[in-house]
């Protein structure tokens, strides 16, 4: 099994060994420390993704690098994703390779007032619509953001760039006439 690593920041540069993707952030813990995680994840580990991968064809780990930080007082989760995933061609139903490998940056805004101190093009989200469980402590839902991103670079009917659909006809196809639809209409013209 390829090995993971986390790497959690606390300002002291402490390291902790890990081997998979933590579903939640504690807030209350990390926000104002900062959080790093960097390792390799199994395409497979995201439940929603895992539905539209092809399983005829082995999924090779993806390579993630997240931080979550503040800056001028907003708190920020960006992350580079790096790798592909093996997807079913609409058009010949065989396997297709989809690079995912992109950066992301999001702002995770207290309330909208925040929102003046962002960028216009900044893409943000309101942290009271994503942190839903009613905990003392508040989860940041780490693993569900970096599936929403990844689902949204994923094409909703992927396709190979010089695939050509098949088709084949079974049987002859039979000629219609196509019927004027004022036919029955002369056919009044002279009983009126």
């Amino acid at each position: 099994m390829p090995s993971t690593s986390a790497i959690v920041s606390n300002n002291d540069t402490q390291a902790t060994p890990s081997v998979i993707l933590s579903e939640n952030i504690s807030l209350n813990k990390w926000e104002d420390m900062g959080f790093e995680w960097s390792g390799s994840v199994s395409p497979n580990a995201f439940y929603r993704l895992k539905a539209i991968l092809a399983t005829e064809h082995e999924q090779l780990e993806l390579r993630l690098d997240a931080k979550l930080y503040r800056r001028s007082n907003v708190l920020y989760l960006a992350f580079e994703l790096t790798g592909n995933v093996w997807l079913t061609c609409q058009r010949c139903l065989q396997p297709v390779a989809v690079d995912l490998t992109d950066s992301y940056n999001i702002a995770l805004l207290d309330d909208d007032s925040q929102e003046s101190l962002i960028d216009d093009e900044q893409d943000y989200l309101l942290l009271d619509e994503i942190v839903t469980e009613q905990t003392p402590e508040r989860l940041l839902p780490f693993k569900k953001l970096i599936e929403d991103e990844i689902l949204l670079k994923t094409p909703l009917s992927p396709k190979h760039d010089d695939c050509e659909m098949v088709t084949s006809q079974v049987g002859n196809i039979p000629e219609e006439e196509n019927e004027n639809p004022f036919a029955a209409l002369a056919s009044l013209k002279g009983k009126l």
